[in-house]
């Protein structure tokens, strides 16, 4: 995705097919949103991975707010800095609106260009489609998880998860 250097407005977007289960969501504001980060000048791509949390919150410049991340470039020095709009946040279901569409699950204002997601440890929580058992600590960076609801005694799963960054 390739952004100019205004501040934009980016979508996370996200399918999946899930099996017998319904909500997946980013939960807390402890959730790691992994990234990696684009300088918006110079094109300075982040070396490592960083994650961003709701419960962050870092100055502008200039007396002009916060961001969730501020962050100077290390090549240009530029101020870039991203903030994650928590209204935003929402579940992916398994209505059919939801299921095999990509769906925006999240909101970020950035004037870096994100290049990635999913990476590391993040965590995902979702509930049983018919019996509300609730199903914490999700990874996906296999893309697929796979577990047992004792409720209704099936198997539950979230498979071919797939991601991409859209301007809004």
């Amino acid at each position: 995705l390739s952004l100019p250097l205004a501040l934009q407005r980016i979508g996370l977007q996200l399918r999946a097919t899930l099996e017998n289960i319904t909500r997946l969501r980013a939960e807390g504001e402890d959730f790691r949103w992994y990234l990696k980060l684009k300088c918006g000048n110079c094109g300075e791509v982040s070396e490592k991975w960083q994650y961003l949390r709701l419960m962050d919150s870092a100055p502008l410049k200039g007396g002009r707010g916060s961001a969730t991340m501020v962050q100077k470039c290390k090549l240009c020095s530029r101020e870039n800095s991203i903030d994650i709009l928590s209204q935003t946040i929402k579940p992916y279901n398994t209505k059919t609106e939801d299921q095999r569409q990509l769906k925006t699950v999240a909101k970020h204002t950035s004037k870096f260009r994100v290049k990635g997601f999913l990476q590391g440890q993040a965590r995902f929580a979702a509930e049983g489609a018919e019996s509300g058992t609730p199903f914490n600590d999700i990874n996906l960076l296999e893309k697929d998880w796979n577990d047992y609801d004792e409720k209704t005694k099936e198997s539950v799963g979230i498979y071919e998860v797939t991601h991409k960054f859209v301007k809004c």
